[in-house]
């Protein structure tokens, strides 16, 4: 075992190193494909071992000990099939997902499309997973690390909020906290869910549905929000005691980009987002108080980016598209120029920067 791992660790290392040079002939391959390949090879690499604690970095989270914030969003692993391997690359933690509790196809392809001279990426791939039942025997296997789970409702489902509860009654046992998505731009009328009276309605189906001493509870907001949405949004999520939010998805909103592909239809994510989502963050970090942990996601490409999350008052961060440009040395590079960071402007943890800007 030990000699596997270390053939896993020079060969994610030497991934890591040439990815500079191999990434143009990776993105002459359909976006779908490559990250289908992607996933394939890191299902068949032994886990790297995950780095060494650090306190600087390790920070508390709704009940939760990360050894560093930076996290992977929903997305990348839909089928919770290596979240090891990304926990071995150094995520502080991995969401799995989304996942429905009936198998779906998703919308038509092409449905992924990278937009490289934005360092963006837009898709419409519609909660194409295999279901919550085909995951549920990896989930189960003993992991490495904080694993969260990212349910969804099914596109034709007659009642949406009854799916949530079933992915929440499903996945409580092998999730170390639960997403609740209802910010995707590409199921329709998904969105609708964060109305006041459906959010409530849905919050109290999934919270009955966990049991007593289930897992956390995260809710997954849109950035496409108005200031009465977060009021509301905020507002219900105290009620009904979410542990954390997530801000935020990919937006519907188009800012100036340079990529013939800017006018597919679908969320945009990566570097565009940036400004958008660090507004939305400070709106709900202002909206919800200091005590609701929120956890910022949506255009996080460096340490700098991370830094600003949190000290605009994110416990923590999710990032995805930008690894499709940085490469997998993403989540270790973060982590070491934040303790870089931190360092420089005197705090000697994570905790201590959360909300520096916001006090």
């Amino acid at each position: 075992m030990k000699n596997c791992c270390a053939m896993a660790g020079a060969g994610i290392a030497g991934a890591m190193a040439i990815f500079p040079l191999i990434r143009p002939f990776i993105h002459m391959i359909d976006a779908e494909r490559a990250h289908r390949l992607t996933v394939a090879a890191l299902r068949l690499m032994p886990p790297m071992p995950a780095p060494p604690a650090d306190p600087a970095l390790a920070i508390r989270v709704a009940g939760l000990d990360l050894p560093n914030p930076v996290g992977l969003a929903a997305g990348f692993d839909k089928d919770a099939e290596v979240a090891d391997a990304m926990l071995g690359l150094g995520f502080g933690f991995v969401e799995v997902g989304t996942l429905t509790p009936q198998p779906q196809g998703g919308n038509p392809q092409p449905r992924l499309f990278r937009l490289a001279e934005d360092r963006a990426v837009i898709n419409r791939m519609g909660f194409n997973n295999h279901g919550q039942q085909a995951a549920l025997p990896r989930l189960a296997r003993p992991r490495r690390g904080i694993v969260g789970v990212n349910i969804g409702a099914n596109k034709d489902s007659p009642d949406r909020i009854a799916d949530y509860a079933l992915g929440a009654r499903a996945m409580a046992d092998v999730a170390d906290y639960l997403t609740v998505n209802i910010s995707s731009p590409n199921t329709p009328g998904l969105r609708a869910l964060q109305d006041r009276g459906a959010l409530a309605a849905l919050l109290d189906g999934v919270n009955a549905a966990r049991g007593a001493g289930g897992p956390p509870v995260f809710l997954k907001v849109a950035p496409d929000l108005e200031p009465a949405d977060i009021d509301d949004i905020c507002a219900v999520a105290a009620e009904r005691r979410v542990d954390a939010l997530i801000v935020a998805n990919t937006t519907i909103s188009r800012p100036p980009l340079k990529s013939a592909l800017a006018g597919e239809t679908g969320g945009l994510s990566g570097a565009p987002l940036a400004p958008l989502s660090l507004q939305r963050l400070r709106d709900f970090r202002a909206a919800a108080g200091p005590a609701l942990p929120l956890i910022s996601a949506g255009g996080i490409a460096g340490a700098e980016d991370a830094y600003a999350r949190i000290r605009a008052g994110a416990c923590a961060v999710q990032l995805y598209s930008a690894l499709v440009f940085e490469g997998p040395g993403l989540a270790r590079r973060i982590a070491a120029g934040l303790k870089t960071l931190l360092a420089r402007d005197g705090f000697a943890t994570v905790a201590d920067a959360v909300g520096a800007d916001a006090r």
